[in-house]
């Protein structure tokens, strides 16, 4: 079970994507060999965009959970399926000894700023996914925080604090934050959700930076702003792979270590499904290989 809340220390996670193909799996599971070494204190398996990866993301995490014993919080979200679907995978997720999910809305097909299309007899937000997961029984329900506004609030931060106040009234315990540089950024969220006297745990999501045009892409789909300074290094960097992922592991460092002097719940690295820049910045902060 994934309890953050009472944590003395912060929890160390690391995230991972379903692959596209058989490849990508190889990937995959070479990486969660090396990952599992950290000893992480969980491990969560995402959606694909539009929820096109529905079935891998529940036989990855079903699979994950099988091999390495590791708590898995799995991702659950509205896009392209029923009350019923979601309660079938709810009870997939609980048979494979998953008593953990991530409840999301979910980008539409198009992607965050598409359209939202509802589902015939589906649901239309995340709280409503966490009044169905907890109706269940058995299962912890995390869900997402966005320290530079969600996509679709179009920079209103007070209706991006209100909905993750109202997730938390529905039973959520705990939150994982979209990727950020910038510190002021979780602050600025943590300290307006304290002021409405909020306990949900805020974990802080990390990107370690590996590819100029990753980054980028990424950037643009999460409506995350990459700081000038980064941008600016990353393009002088230009094809030096090894240079970049270094840097990467740099600012991820220095932001990992003020988060922790901050007193942060949790540190969630999304690792695009490689190992060596999360395993690296973990060593350097003291990670993993903890009882």
């Amino acid at each position: 079970m994934v309890t953050p809340v009472e944590t003395p220390r912060a929890t160390f996670s690391v995230e991972l994507f379903p692959p596209k193909d058989a490849e990508g799996e190889s990937r995959l599971w070479q990486a969660v060999e090396s990952l599992r070494q950290l000893n992480p204190d969980f491990v969560s398996v995402t959606y694909g965009a539009g929820g096109s990866t529905r079935d891998r993301t529940i036989r990855i995490a079903e699979e994950f959970t099988a091999k390495t014993g590791i708590a898995t919080v799995a991702h659950l979200t509205c896009v392209g399926s029923t009350r019923g679907e979601l309660v079938e995978i709810l009870r997939h997720y609980k048979s494979a000894g998953i008593s953990s999910i991530l409840a999301l809305r979910g980008d539409p097909v198009g992607g965050p700023r598409a359209d939202w299309v509802t589902t015939p007899g589906g649901f239309d937000h995340a709280d409503e996914l966490v009044d169905l997961a907890i109706s269940q029984g058995g299962i912890e329900v995390g869900v997402a925080a966005f320290p530079d506004g969600h996509p679709a609030s179009n920079g209103d931060f007070a209706l991006d604090v209100e909905t993750l106040i109202r997730k938390e009234e529905h039973g959520a315990i705990f939150a994982t934050t979209q990727f950020f540089f910038e510190i002021a950024s979780y602050e600025r969220l943590v300290e307006a959700l304290s002021a409405r006297g909020s306990k949900l745990p805020i974990i802080a999501g990390i990107l370690p930076i590996t590819n100029g045009k990753q980054l980028t892409r990424m950037a643009e789909l999460s409506g995350t702003p990459v700081p000038a300074h980064i941008l600016t290094r990353v393009a002088e960097l230009g094809e030096d792979i090894a240079a970049i992922r270094s840097y990467g592991i740099e600012i991820a460092t220095q932001l990992s270590q003020k988060l922790l002097t901050l007193g942060v719940p949790g540190l969630h690295f999304y690792t695009m499904n490689t190992a060596a820049s999360t395993m690296a910045i973990a060593q350097n902060l003291g990670l993993g290989h903890r009882e």
